[in-house]
């Protein structure tokens, strides 16, 4: 059974927007969905890695409103952070302590735990990682796969109702993209995946496609993804590559 508060929390987006220098990034996107795996396909410059920082709290949007749970996650910071977390492509822009330990405990004393019970939290995701003997690992020794499971870690330390994952596998070999994908799907109440990968995308319950920063179709990923893959296909077989640099 769902827990209650799962049941109740909805994306809302109306008409948001995001410029930058007056060019329009996301323009007019309209979205209202409650799906525990929610997915976002698109190109390389179609505006998914600026639509997870808005949806993080972490820029606001130029147009339009966003809800998290009836929440606007870049008005209300403190909220936000009980809320939401968020995963980056590249780890190196998401850690900036020197030591696992310390990386993970950051989120929690942000949130306004005590030292003592931080450390609790952190101590009890390293075992359930099965990584105790991190606490005091330096990050710079740690392999690019380690240092991703890190940023789990410290985001799911966080206890956040949504979990927006951005490019998460970008660089990873196979096995360790498994293994974070596994831990991933169990993580939180309500993941959001971003990729333009459609094989990581496969299990989403409702996917949306993102085309120069508009929502250019959604539904359900068996029938969104089929779409996107032809018309990628029919992209890559252009013989103006000018076409391909979105």
């Amino acid at each position: 059974m769902e827990r209650p508060e799962t049941a109740r929390f909805e994306i809302r987006m109306d008409g948001l927007g995001y410029e930058v220098a007056g060019r329009p990034v996301l323009e007019g996107l309209e979205l209202r969905v409650a799906a525990r795996r929610i997915g976002v396909v698109g190109r390389n410059g179609s505006g998914k890695s600026t639509l997870a920082r808005i949806l993080a709290g972490l820029i606001a949007p130029t147009s339009g409103q966003l809800r998290l749970g009836g929440i606007d996650p870049c008005a209300d910071r403190r909220a936000a952070l009980r809320l939401v977390g968020i995963l980056f492509q590249n780890p190196e822009h998401q850690i900036i302590f020197p030591r696992v330990g310390e990386e993970i405990a950051f989120g929690l004393r942000q949130q306004g735990l005590g030292k003592a019970e931080a450390q609790a939290r952190v101590a009890a995701m390293l075992a359930q990682f099965d990584k105790r003997h991190w606490q005091d690992a330096p990050v710079d020794a740690l392999s690019q796969g380690q240092k991703h499971l890190v940023c789990m870690m410290a985001v799911l330390a966080m206890r956040p109702q949504l979990l927006i994952l951005d490019e998460p596998y970008a660089g990873l070999d196979i096995p360790t993209r498994r293994q974070l994908g596994r831990y991933l799907r169990a993580a939180a109440p309500h993941l959001l995946h971003i990729s333009h990968e459609p094989e990581d995308l496969a299990d989403c319950e409702r996917l949306f496609w993102l085309d120069r920063g508009r929502i250019r179709a959604e539904g359900p990923a068996a029938e969104i993804l089929p779409v996107f893959t032809a018309e990628m296909d029919r992209l890559g077989e252009l013989d103006d590559i000018a076409d391909l640099a979105g």
